[in-house]
């Protein structure tokens, strides 16, 4: 059965039938215990995109993880979820497929941009909060490891976001963005772990450039996952700042040194898409750099941040902005841009020549939204390069 100190993976194209593979090898149920608890599961929706595009957490994921609960008498269970501000859950919910799955299941979905909130003293820092946490007995978080255009990386950490009301995903921009994520784990359990690492975007958290690894990993202790997706990355946890501040918080270790890796290999002498399955080998092994798999080092956001001046942007608005300047200077039009193209709440009542969303309305040329879209961004912008 897992332990705080393994991260088991599981390789394979079967979705669904990985993940249930993985819950029984990692002992799930086990975990949970009492049938009668309220299980939540927390996937990332952030944006209404497909999977395959690399942003959003794979329905099967979820459907695999219902299905073996359903299947061992747990009939509690709730989907939530708040997508970013600027998007709509309702519309993320539909498109990513989990209507199907909600319905299929008969579980019933909650939208953290409709709940009411409350205060919470968070290791001496207040946040607002979902009532919806306080609903839940144990939660899964299912997070995405992928790139972010702030964080540099995000995965079972900063997932725990999407459970908060839209002001205070805005607020915790104006907070530093790493100080309030690290508290925020004080006051809201991740009792289980299943991480998505089919096709993340490295760069984007929006996704657009899904890298394929057909991955699925289990973990208890999500520091030592975040730190595993950082090395994965090309990181360390002093790169991505509320790794470290949530170790030190006693959340969790970014030691990979007395990390165990466990690996589910394919039964042998079955069909390869059932892995996982009765006869499955589990290969066991602590953490090695020399035999870890490699994931691309482009970190595209260093070659375009140059051009922004961002002062507490919310991530919408500031990955639109990224993503439009990437296609810019794909086209060789980036370098006629006049710079730094000013971003973010800190920009409010300041004055300048070029800024992005209505927090810069009083800037020269302001491209209005809250956020606007990239392909808004990327028009206007083209407009003045040419």
């Amino acid at each position: 059965m897992l332990n705080s100190h393994q991260i088991w993976k599981i390789y394979g194209t079967d979705y669904k039938a990985m993940t249930i593979s993985l819950l029984e090898e990692t002992g799930l149920a086990q975990q949970i215990c009492d049938r009668h608890l309220r299980i939540g599961i927390k996937p990332n929706l952030v944006v209404p995109s497909p999977a395959e595009f690399g942003a959003t957490t794979h329905p099967e994921i979820v459907a695999g993880i219902i299905e073996y609960l359903q299947n061992r008498g747990f009939d509690n269970i709730v989907v939530l979820e708040g997508s970013w501000v600027g998007d709509r859950t309702s519309e993320a919910y539909e498109i990513c497929g989990y209507r199907d799955v909600c319905e299929q299941y008969r579980v019933p979905v909650i939208d953290t941009q409709k709940e009411k909130w409350h205060s919470k003293d968070c290791a001496g820092m207040k946040l607002n909060l979902t009532d919806a946490v306080d609903r839940i007995d144990f939660l899964i978080n299912v997070p995405v490891m992928k790139g972010h255009c702030q964080t540099k990386m995000t995965c079972a950490l900063k997932n725990l976001k999407g459970i908060l009301p839209n002001k205070e995903k805005s607020r915790f921009h104006t907070m530093g963005l790493h100080k309030p994520i690290a508290h925020l784990q004080t006051a809201v359990r991740q009792d289980f772990i299943v991480v998505d690492h089919i096709c993340g975007d490295l760069d984007f958290e929006e996704g657009g450039n899904p890298v394929v690894r057909n991955c699925i990993m289990a973990a208890l202790d999500p520091v030592l996952v975040d730190s595993y997706a950082c090395y994965l990355m090309g990181y360390t946890p002093d790169d991505v700042p509320y790794v470290r501040m949530a170790e030190t918080l006693g959340i969790g270790t970014t030691d990979l040194e007395t990390a165990e890796i466990v690996t589910v290999r394919n039964n042998p002498d079955g069909d390869s898409s059932q892995t996982g399955q009765k006869g499955a080998r589990l290969i066991s092994t602590g953490f090695d750099p020399e035999t870890e798999e490699e994931l691309p080092r482009a970190h595209k956001l260093l070659e375009v941040s140059y051009a922004v001046d961002a002062v507490d942007s919310c991530s919408a608005c500031y990955a639109n902005l990224v993503g439009a300047l990437w296609r810019l200077r794909e086209e060789g039009l980036i370098d006629r841009i006049p710079t730094p193209i000013g971003i973010g709440q800190g920009m409010q009542g300041k004055k300048g020549h070029i800024g992005i969303g209505k927090c810069t309305a009083g800037f020269d040329i302001c491209i209005m939204g809250c956020p606007p879209d990239e392909d808004q961004i990327y028009e206007k912008l083209k407009e003045l390069a040419e």
